[in-house]
Parts: C-alpha cells; structure tokens; sequence
C-alpha cells in the first residue's frame, strides 16, 4: 500500500493531468478539434481543487525542482515562454470558487474587441458573445515549446475565407495570403490595437471597404462604394453601373455615345476621368442651338433622342405631359403603332402593359398580387434582364437565403423560352440536390430532410452537435469526445460511389479498435450489457482510458488477489514476452496459480516430501510471510504443551547449513527428549547439535 507521501504525489498527478486536453494522446489534429464538451469538463474537473491546494502546489515548486515534472501540465509554446513558471499560472488561468476560468481575451484584446464588433473570422466561429473559454477550443498550449497556436486545416491557402466575413471573390481568388496581409495594407488608425509587433505576420488590421487596400480612381467624385460599379472580377468594364439610375438616364442616340465624350479626363499628377459637376438641365448645354434662338420653346418640344430629324407630329406637342410619358423602348415606336389609323383623339388603353402587350408567361403570374401586370418584373427600357431578384424573391413562397442567393436564375428555371417554369412546387433538398449519403438517412427521424443536419448557407460543416450523436446508436463518451468526426466518418476519394459512412450496423469496440489480447477474454466481451449490447472491451475497459479497469474483477477469476497480492504490479504476474514493458501481447491465462511459480522455496526444498504439505499456503497466508500458521501439535510428533508453548522456534530449531549460497535453517533433526536441552537439574542446557 501507498504510503501518505505517495498519495499527496499521486493527487497532486491527477490534478495536473487532468487540466492536459483529452486529445494530447491523439494526433495534433485531434487536438486541434477538442469538443465543447472537453472544455467544459476540463474547468469542471479542475474546480474540484480548492485554493489552498493551489498555494501548496506553489510551496512544492519552490522546494522541491525536481517534482516538478510529476506535476506540471507541461511546457507552453514558444509565443508563451514568457509566461513560464508556477508563478504565472494566474496570468492566464483564473483559479477562484467556481472553477478553473481562462483569461486568454485578457492578453489578446484585439481578438475580443472583434468579437464584440463582430467582425472576422473569429466573430464568425463563436459569435459576438464568445469568451475565453471558446479560445482553448482551437488553441491548446502546454503541449511544448514547437507546438503550433495556429493550425490551418487543411491548410492555410485552403481555408473558407468567406468565414472571416470577406469572400474571395474574381480576381481576389487568385491572391497569395500575403499580398493582401501586409503592413502595407494596414491604415493607421488599425494599427494602434494589433498587438503583433511585425505586421507582416498578422490577419488583422485590413478593411473589407476596396479603397483600404485600392486607390480610388474617381477622386471621392462617387463615394466609396467602389461595389456599386464594379466588381471584384475586372475594373472594366463597370457592368454594375446603370446610368439609368442616375440624373441623366441615357435614352435613345444618347445611349449609343461614347463615354468620353461627356466624361472628359482631368489633368492631375495622375489624370482622372470627370464624373461629376454637368450641367444638363437643358439640351443647349451640350448642344448648340442650330435654329439660333428662332423658337422658344425647348428642343424637346420637338425633337427626342431617338432621332433629330423624327420631329413630333403636332407641333408644340408634348407626350410626356400626357398620362403616358413615352419612356424607354417606348419613345422609339412609331406613333401610328399605337395610334392606328391616325387616330390620336380616341384615347389608347395603357393602364397595365397587357393592355398592348401579350402574357408572355401563360398565366403564371396572375394570382400573384400585382402580378398581371409586365412592370413588377420589366422595365420599359427592355424585357431582359428583370428587375426581379434576390430581394424580390424574398416575397415569394420560396425565399433566397445563404448559396441560394449566388444561384442563377436559369438553373432552377430551365429556359425554355414561352414554356419556362417559374411556379417550381417541389422545393425539397432532393429535388434539386443528389443525395450525397446514398440513402443512410431515408429512413425516420431524418427522412432525407438535409435541413435537419445543413444549413443553405453552407453543405459543410453541418451543425450536427455533439449534443446530437448523444442521441445516436453511439453516444461519445471518454476519449470518444476528442476523436475528429473524419477520423470514424472517414472521407473517400474524389469520384467515388461509396459515400462517407454514417450508419454503423457493428458499433463493438472491435469494429474499429484490434483486440490487443487476441480473444483471450472472448466469453467477458460477448457478455450482454443491461440495454441489450455485447459488453466487449468495456468488460473490462473504460472510454476514458485504457488503462482504467474499473469494470474487471480479479475476485471472479481462479486466482482472487488477497492481501499483499493486491499490491502487486500486473507485469509481475502476467509477465510480457520477449522483454516487452506492454501487456499487449501477454497471455493472461498462463499466469501460475503456485506459490513455488513466483516465489523461492527459502526452505530448501525440506518439505517437499511431506504428505500434508501442497504449497506454501500449509503453512503461510497472503498477508504475510510471518508468523506461519503451522500447527505443531496436530502436523508433528512433539506437541507443544505447557511451557513449550512460550518456547521461540528458534529456541529448538537451531540447525542452519548452506545450501547454494544461502544460509537456510532445516528442521530436522531436531532433539525430542527432555535431556537433549534440559540438564538433570531442569535447565535448559544447548544440546550442541
């Protein structure tokens, strides 16, 4: 048995170990994807010691150096060896009532005030009330001095940058990280809480506004909304610009005129194009005056921008003062298209397009509100493109959310010109979507109801929670909880036809895990639990550990452990072969049973020829080795009576001769008569044999 000493050591080893992460027996990428639920248990297991144990911990440090491997959660990286030494614990850990908690936003304000603005890629991941506490998720230190802070999976060019909150999109795609996260790109007022000294090696700092890191070639002339022209595919053409929208819609010849023409370029250390500042309120401003003041009236009195020579029929008439302004296509029809005959007393029916113009959609539209009607989806200006987006297909029983909102408009409604479907009524995942599982989930809770496990706004990751596998065949538990999703729900190849497995129909510790004892204990493992299922390694094991064998019982086996054999090492019983420090490969039933199988017969052998004599237990238990319980009135011809009984063995048995090396007392002979140890006068007198 332990004694005091070694029980202070050993909880003090426990205390320690259990504040390392679950995963450091499994690979970097293991610990890199250490689950809530770990961190969770990790402050709740640390909590459990209290204050003062702490201050002894710190006592310990000081007097004792070289204890100091037995109970150090182990080295910190290298961005951390300042904060190294039992001192510093508090820096970074706070270890009041109520549990361990960290204080990594404490240090790395920059990170937490992103967090509260929302901003980046961490706001992303943990949302805007994320604590330190969600900072170990990621980041586990104490793992030594080499061990990455940072790790990119898969890798850091291939990581979703549309999770920092700024997607790559055209010709940002192409870019290395670095061209981009530099200190060159960082403005100044960024600068001031970034903690990095070297800019150069930090994510932070940049805007997702375009003149952060492009200068602005308009001068400030239209705002710094570069977006609203252009886009991140190429600076030209600026198809995002719709002079439509602006003061000036370009209408007619106008729309035929080269750009340059009205927007001159500047002259400036480096020219620039005029955008701003035209006088258009009248034709002449642009135009000379080719009849020289003869008319009063405005140039559009008579004339459009379709053509100088097409003069209004009526002079001095003005269509856009009538209640159908002629705009668009419209001011290029000819009068008589519409007024048929010359006719232009009868009114003309214009209250709705359908008035003139066929239902080009068959009817689809009609129980919509509003939806007869041409202009809720087309402008005058051209049947195509429509004006009917994203923002417009929000009001209808199918809204655009998430990667919907990037598909285009003709891969839901296949053209098919007069035909084309717009009222789709099968809008379930499937009926677009190819079932990627191969029918693992068509059955109930999951129905093939993708939304149940994804989300529109990304396939992956799912937000399938750990608090959902626990309601699963297969609920985590131990060191389940720290094992990656990939390493069991293993990815294929590319092309394959078998998808990623998600049903197991073999959840015994063997489907995944090689039995290390080579079905010795084939009857433990097939034994049925109390819900139905095959016990097998937790027979004996634990998730928590392997080495936890909580669940074995040495009393139910043909050698129950009793007395000082409690305290004995496994290997020194069940020895491994071939000078192995493992029990993988021990074979546990051919553990001897024996006294003389493990221990020297320090008797020399002097009672193996006795009838009553099987082992050493004839005469010796498990607790001890002395006193024997040898019974030497019944197992003897000389029973001890009367005062022999107060007699020392050793006050008979005197005769010791060597056997190999060993000095080893024989009890035989040894005198029987009175007179062999006692004198005539009752002393005891030695017999000299």
């Amino acid at each position: 048995m332990p004694d005091g000493g070694q029980e202070q050591r050993a909880t003090i080893t426990v205390l320690f170990t259990d504040w390392r992460c679950p995963a450091r027996s499994h690979d970097a990428d293991a610990t890199m994807h250490r689950s809530l639920s770990d961190a969770s248990n990790l402050t709740g297991r640390f909590a459990l010691r209290t204050l003062p144990t702490i201050f002894f911990l710190l006592a310990l440090f000081s007097c004792a150096a070289p204890a100091r491997a037995q109970i150090s959660p182990g080295p910190l990286a290298r961005a951390h060896q300042s904060l190294s030494g039992v001192l510093n614990c508090t820096k970074c850990h706070d270890l009041g009532a109520g549990g361990v908690k960290f204080k990594c936003l404490d240090c790395h304000t920059e990170i937490r005030d992103r967090l509260a603005q929302n901003r980046g890629m961490h706001a992303v991941w943990v949302g805007t009330k994320g604590t330190s506490k969600d900072c170990v998720q990621c980041h586990s230190d104490h793992n030594g001095a080499d061990f990455p802070l940072i790790r990119w999976q898969p890798s850091r060019e291939a990581l979703d940058h549309r999770q920092t909150g700024f997607a790559l999109t055209g010709a940002h795609a192409g870019l290395r990280c670095e061209q981009c996260h530099n200190a060159r790109e960082i403005l100044p007022a960024a600068r001031a809480g970034i903690q990095v000294k070297d800019l150069n090696h930090t994510y932070l700092g940049l805007t997702n506004s375009c003149i952060g890191c492009h200068e602005d070639e308009h001068r400030g002339q239209l705002g710094a909304n570069c977006t609203q022209c252009h886009t991140t595919t190429a600076w030209k053409p600026a198809s995002g610009f719709n002079h439509a929208a602006t003061k000036f819609p370009l209408t007619g010849t106008h729309a035929t005129v080269a750009c340059a023409k009205c927007h001159t370029s500047l002259a400036d250390a480096k020219p620039y194009i005029r955008y701003t500042g035209f006088a258009f309120e009248t034709c002449t401003a642009c135009h000379t005056d080719p009849h020289k003041g003869s008319f009063k009236g405005t140039c559009q009195s008579c004339h459009n921008t379709s053509k100088w020579t097409q003069v209004a029929q009526l002079e001095g008439f003005d269509h856009s003062k009538t209640a159908f302004p002629l705009l668009g296509k419209h001011s290029s029809v000819a009068c008589s298209e519409c007024h048929t005959g010359g006719d232009f007393k009868t009114p003309v029916a214009h209250a709705t397009c359908a008035a003139c113009h066929s239902d080009y959609h068959q009817g689809q539209f009609l129980a919509r509100a509003g939806g007869a009607d041409c202009a809720v989806c087309h402008t005058v200006d051209g049947f195509k493109p429509s004006t009917f987006g994203v923002k417009e297909h929000a009001a209808s029983s199918y809204p655009l959310e998430g990667r919907h909102a990037e598909v285009k408009c003709e891969e839901c409604h296949i053209p098919k010109g007069k035909n084309t479907v717009f009222r789709i009524t099968q809008t379930e995942c499937s009926s677009c979507h190819e079932d990627v599982h191969k029918g693992q989930f068509a059955a109930a809770p999951y129905e093939n109801r993708c939304e149940r496990c994804h989300s529109v706004a990304e396939f992956r990751p799912a937000h399938f929670t750990l608090a959902r596998h626990q309601q699963t065949g297969f609920p985590l538990t131990g060191g389940h909880l720290a094992v990656p999703c990939g390493q069991c729900h293993q990815e294929q190849p590319s092309g394959s036809i078998t998808p990623v497995k998600f049903r197991f129909e073999d959840r015994s510790c063997t489907a995944c895990h090689a039995d290390p004892h080579s079905g010795q204990f084939r009857e433990q493992m097939a034994a049925k639990r109390a819900e139905g299922r095959a016990a097998g390694c937790e027979a004996c094991h634990t998730t928590v550990q392997w080495k936890e064998l909580h669940g074995f019982d040495h009393a139910k086996t043909r050698f129950p452990l009793l007395g000082s054999h409690r305290a004995v090492a496994c290997a020194d019983c069940h020895r491994p072969p071939a000078l192995e420090t493992t029990l993988e490969h021990v074979n546990f039933g051919a553990a001897p049973v024996q006294c003389s199988a493990c221990h020297n017969d320090l008797h020399a052998g002097q009672f193996a020829s006795r009838r009553d004599v099987k082992d050493c237990s004839s005469c010796h238990n498990v607790n001890r080795w002395k006193p024997a319980a040898f019974d030497h009135d019944t197992r003897t011809p000389f029973s001890l009576q009367g005062a022999h009984q107060n007699v020392p063995c050793a006050g008979c048995h005197m005769l010791k001769r060597v056997v190999r090396g060993q000095n080893v007392l024989f009890y035989k002979p040894t005198p029987a008569h009175c007179a062999d140890c006692h004198g005539n006068d009752g002393s005891t007198r030695p017999t000299g044999r």
